[in-house]
Parts: structure tokens; sequence; C-alpha cells
């Protein structure tokens, strides 16, 4: 057993912990390609009997129970297999298509009710000048989305499971805490969403608090789906985003936005005569595109293929396969928000209030009374988006925006519960049965959406959107330093760690990333305009100040800055689980053909 000063010395240098010797060679040139049982019995730690096979979604490190009378089981409950294709040695459909799934679950993030409103305003306040920030944004987004992928499928094991093992238990339940808060405020403005749109299909005859409930109800039927098979769940997930581009598909035909200002927005990085609104709004299109939980939840959803992790070529060819998906699935997902920037730059922009008044007032419409009759600039969100296309475009342009916001809604909400029990699993080590599990997630982010439907109506919920994308602003530096922490670590990753240049990268997107939402954070904060918020604000953010320098202080000694390592690293910082060690050098011998 070492002694803790021992330990901490050999944590100090966790960054530079090579890699063992392999044991024993995968056998890979065959026709049949094999995934491994993963035996790690007899090793040291108490991890003797442990055994992860392709049909069971149980950690390799997680020992059974010996009273349980079923195995763990989680989403994931068989593993599709990969089929073998000789003939195609550097890309394959055929394993493409295997692979297709986690990829597109994963960007329903950036399709979500919130990047939705923030599509719109961002055409109604700035027209077609900032969709090269968005464009931006989707590219940032699938760079890191490609590290929380590649932790999943190096290690077998999601980012939350990893921070449950690496990090030392006071930490890993606060940073557990922020990522909840992530959640909760993502979906809020999912399960409200839905419950707009279900207001606007039903005339205003379903109320804001009786959409929740029915959300709420949908996706607990829907979540049941994966008992059917993995793949028709990730097929209901295409059908949905099928909905959302021939709806907003649609709108983007009936408006007949300008194609040389599309372009030249896209691809020229400028906005000119731009002032406070424009810039506050390419902040918000940064924070709402990437999404902290969206992490956690890539990280797990690649577990849900068959690779033997035994065997350095499986791993590398899923690397590649899941990174071109995701690259289809976020261009898919740009794609459709670039219909609503636009439908809302060619139709709204630099219009004021009486102007849509009086659109409004000549379609007889009954919702006329949304729009003051000044001259103030309009300022929409997902309801008033709905009316004012209704007003301007026909009916028909309102129900079927309903229907896209309805579909963003509900597959948002869906995954969004996907993240939160992969989440809460990860961190706290559950073993629920699957209702419970669910029952507890849905119930902690559920219940404040339901007071505020309750509470607030639904012509008036733009402010509490403010706030939940600062909310959410906040947290996502707890997603992004520890996804660069671990996948930096030689003795997690092994051959696949970032090099030199995605740990350069890597970093530098993260503090921009943080310091865009910083200044978001700043600018509404100040807008409130309150002596006491400012007090308490100053002092909430010395204490979240502080985690965030601790996590980082961790992040650098894993990229190699080893100078900033102490004797106490070892007690204060990462946890001594050398069994993740293991991972990466499992004997394959004990193998299953695929």
């Amino acid at each position: 057993m070492p002694t803790p000063a021992g330990a901490a010395c050999e944590l100090a240098n966790v960054s530079r912990v090579k890699q063992l010797p392999e044991q024993g060679k995968a056998s890979s040139m065959g026709t049949e390609r094999r995934a491994s049982y993963e035996d790690v019995s007899g090793e040291p730690g108490g991890l003797g009997g442990v055994v992860s096979t392709i049909s069971s979604s149980r950690s390799p490190l997680q020992p059974p129970d010996a009273d349980d009378g079923e195995p763990f089981t989680t989403y994931f409950d068989s593993k599709i297999p990969i089929p073998e294709d000789e003939t195609h040695s550097c890309f394959s459909f055929r394993k493409l298509w295997a692979f297709t799934g986690p990829g597109f679950l994963m960007s329903i993030a950036y399709l979500d009710p919130g990047n939705i409103e923030s599509d719109l305003q961002s055409g109604a306040v700035a027209g077609f000048k900032l969709l090269w920030v968005l464009l931006l944004a989707t590219v940032i987004g699938l760079l890191l989305q490609r590290l929380a992928a590649r932790l999943g499928v190096v290690t077998g094991l999601h980012l939350a499971e990893v921070c449950h093992r690496q990090y030392q238990k006071v930490p890993r339940i606060i940073l557990w805490l922020m990522v909840e808060l992530a959640i909760i405020g993502s979906d809020m403005q999912e399960v409200i969403g839905s419950a707009i749109a279900i207001n606007l299909l039903s005339v205003g005859k379903i109320p804001l608090w009786g959409g929740v409930l029915i959300t709420i109800a949908d996706t607990f039927v829907f979540l049941f789906l994966d008992k059917y098979g993995l793949r028709k769940l990730e097929a209901f997930f295409g059908l949905l985003i099928s909905i959302m581009a021939l709806t907003f598909g649609y709108e983007y035909i009936t408006v007949k936005p300008s194609q040389e200002k599309l372009l030249q927005g896209l691809f020229i990085p400028y906005c000119q005569d731009c002032g406070t609104p424009q810039l506050e709004q390419a902040v918000g299109i940064v924070g709402a595109v990437i999404m902290p939980h969206n992490m956690y939840l890539h990280s797990a959803l690649v577990k849900s293929r068959q690779v033997n992790r035994a065997d350095k070529r499986e791993v590398r060819e899923a690397n590649k396969y899941f990174f071109i998906e995701s690259c289809i699935a976020l261009f898919v997902s740009f794609i459709i928000n670039i219909f609503v920037v636009t439908v809302f730059a060619e139709a709204f922009f630099n219009k004021t209030n009486a102007q849509v008044h009086q659109v409004c007032a000549n379609a007889s419409s009954p919702h006329a009374g949304l729009f003051p009759s000044d001259n103030s600039t309009l300022e929409v969100d997902i309801y008033k988006g709905g009316v004012v296309l209704g007003c301007s475009f026909g009916t028909a342009a309102l129900y079927i925006w309903a229907i896209g916001i309805l579909a963003a809604g509900q597959s948002s909400t869906m995954t969004g519960t996907y993240s939160g029990q992969f989440v809460m699993e990860g961190f706290l080590n559950l073993r629920w049965s699957r209702f419970a599990r669910v029952l507890l997630t849905r119930s902690i982010a559920v219940t404040p959406t339901l007071f505020v439907a309750i509470f607030q109506d639904v012509e008036h919920l733009t402010g509490m959107n403010d706030f939940l994308n600062v909310l959410m602003s906040l947290q996502l530096p707890f997603a992004l330093i520890p996804v660069l922490t671990f996948t930096s670590l030689p003795s997690l990753m092994h051959d696949f760690a970032n090099g030199l240049f995605w740990k350069v990268a890597g970093g530098l997107l993260i503090l921009l990333l943080c310091s865009i939402n910083m200044y978001f954070v700043v600018a509404y904060v100040m807008a409130l305009r309150s002596l006491p918020l400012y007090v308490g604000a100053a002092l909430l953010s010395v204490l979240y100040l502080a985690f965030v320098a601790y996590l980082t202080w961790l992040c650098l000694v894993s990229l190699g800055a080893s100078f900033l390592a102490c004797g106490s690293t070892g007690r204060l910082g990462f946890a001594a689980r050398p069994e993740l060690f293991l991972l990466g050098h499992v004997d394959s011998d004990p193998s299953v053909p695929r």
C-alpha cells in the first residue's frame, strides 16, 4: 500500500506518466473483427471479477453486487456491431452507417428552442451580419465535441464517470451540482419551448403549464423507445430533425431571403454599423450553440458501438468515423439554424413595433396587441416570432413554425434527459432501477419549469430566457476544462492523448469561449441596475472563479506544466485511481465475434 506522500509525488507528475508495454497483441487481421471481454481479475485494488461484455453497459470498473437479482443496465443494453468491410480499407459507407447515430443525437443540442430563439433574435437585431459568428461557433463546437467523443471511445467511460474516478470527493460534488444547474437551465428552455409550440397549435386554448405537463408525459413515453432497439430510437430522433429541416425550410422558401446577403454575412467576418445590442447578440450566439451538458452526453453516446478497445486500429477507426458523422450532423444543424436566422433577417430586421402591429391588425390577427404602436425596435422570441410570421405570411406559416418548435423542444428534452441521467449516474455512481433514475432526473429538471409555467404567462418569457442563457454560460468551464484535462492525460488516453497542437488549440478555444461568456454574464448583471445584486454577484464570483482556477490548475498540470505541480497535487487534485491506467492494457485473448 503506497503512502499518501508517495501517491502525492506520483500524481504530481501525472502528465509525464508513460504508456506501459502492450500486454498481448490484438488479433485484427482476420476476416472477423472481435470485441473483447475485459477481464482484469487478479489486479490489485479490489478489481477481481470485473467483466464488461458487449451485451451489458456495466462499466469495466464497476464490480457487481452479490445480491443483485439482475445485472445493472443503463440505456445501451446491447451494442451495435460494426461490419467488416475488407474491400474498402480507408473508408466504408457501411461502417459510417453503423457509426451514425450518436452525432445526430448530440447535434440536437444545437437545435433546441434556446438556439432557435437566439437565431431569430440575431436575424431581427443584426440582419445577416452575424452569420459568420454562427459558423465559427459551430466549428468550435465540433472541435470540442471531438474531444468528448474520443474520451468515451478510448476509455470506455463517459466524462461524468471519469470525473467520478479522477477528482476528489468535494470538487466532484461541486462539479456535479454545477452541471446539474446547466441541465436544469437547458431543460427549462426546452420544455417551455415545447409548451409554447403546443399553445400556438391549440390557438391559445392549452395554457403554458398544460403544455409543460403534456411535454413531460411525452418525454417519459418516448424515452422508453430504446427498449425496442437503439437503432429505432436513433431513427426517431432522425425523424424529428427531418421535421425541423422541413418546417424551417418551408419558412425559408416562403420568405425568400437574399442569397447575396446570406453569403456575405457567412464569409465576411465583419459587422458594419454594429453597436452594443449586436455585440451582445453575437456573444449570445456562442453561448447558445456550445452547451456544457452536451460534452457529457456525447462522451456517453459513443459507447453504444461495439469497439474492441484493446485493438488500437479499431479505436482509431471509431474515432475517425465518429468525427465524420459529427461533421455531417452539425452541418445539418447549421443549415437549419441558417434557415431561422435568414428568415427573420430578411423579414423583420430594422422593423418597429408599430409596423408589425399594423401588419397584424390588417391580417385581423388576435395577437396584434402583443406589439405596442410605437417606434421602438421590434423584439421577438419564439412565441412572438411565430405570431409575426403568421401575420406577415399567413396562418400556415405560424402553424408550421409551431410544429418545428415542437420537434425541437421534444427532441432536445429527450436528449437533455439522457444527459441528466448520464451525469447523475456517473458522478454519484447510482445503482437504481431505470424507472427510478428517470423519475429522479426528470423531477429535478422539470419541477422549477412547472413553477415558472404556472406563475408566468406565455407572452412574457424573454427575461427568463436571458437569465437561463447566463446560467448556462456560467457552467461552460465545468464541461470544457475537464474534457481537455482528461483527453490530455497519457495515463488515461495512452497513444490517443492530445498532442501539442490540440493541447494549445484546445486551451486557447476554451479560454476564448469562457471569456466571451463572462462578458455576456457581466453585461447581463450590469443591466439589472441593483446594488444588492451587484454585491451578491461579486461574492458569488469570488467562489466561482476560485473553483474555475482550481480546475484550470489541474488542467495545466495534465497539459504538461509540471512546474505547477506540488507535493499536495495528489491530495488536492486527482484521486489515486490506478485502475484507469489498466483500461488501455486489457488482454484481448478472451473474445467473442461481433
